[in-house]
């Protein structure tokens, strides 16, 4: 079995991935900005940003990204760890999870093929379902 530690390492991997698509973020956005002429007070307001290149919004867009079903991830990595569910099929779903979303995060920050990413984003999602469901049959008693 292994340790609430070695449990919770894909959740704090995937926030330390999460560090780095936001420093990726500002690195590609503030040049864009500059080169574009936006002053920061531009982007006060919700599609203010889209007239930077597609290669910047999808970075921004990827870090969005990384707040929205990872949340899932996450509170499902504490139940886990926390009502003592932590086996080796819990770790390697976690991990598998984390994998599939830097790949997803490279897809979409890189060459952004949306069949592509949408298939990583499908596994993963599969992979979360696959969690949550052995999760439940686990507290369930079935």
């Amino acid at each position: 079995m292994p340790t609430n530690t070695e449990l919770l390492m894909p959740v704090l991997v995937l926030v330390v991935w999460t560090l780095v698509m936001w420093i990726w973020m500002y690195a590609t956005r503030i040049p864009a900005m500059n080169a574009a002429g936006v002053r920061p007070q531009d982007a006060a307001h919700p599609g203010s940003l889209d007239r930077l290149p597609p290669r910047v919004r999808s970075v921004a867009d990827n870090y969005n990204h990384l707040h929205e079903q990872p949340t899932i991830f996450y509170a499902l990595m504490f139940f886990v760890a926390l009502t003592g569910g932590g086996d080796r099929t819990a770790l390697a779903l976690g991990w598998a999870y984390v994998g599939t979303r830097i790949v997803h995060s490279l897809i979409q920050a890189t060459i952004n093929k949306v069949a592509l990413r949408f298939t990583v984003f499908a596994v993963g999602s599969l992979l979360l379902i696959a969690l949550a469901i052995k999760e439940l049959l686990r507290v369930l008693g079935t």
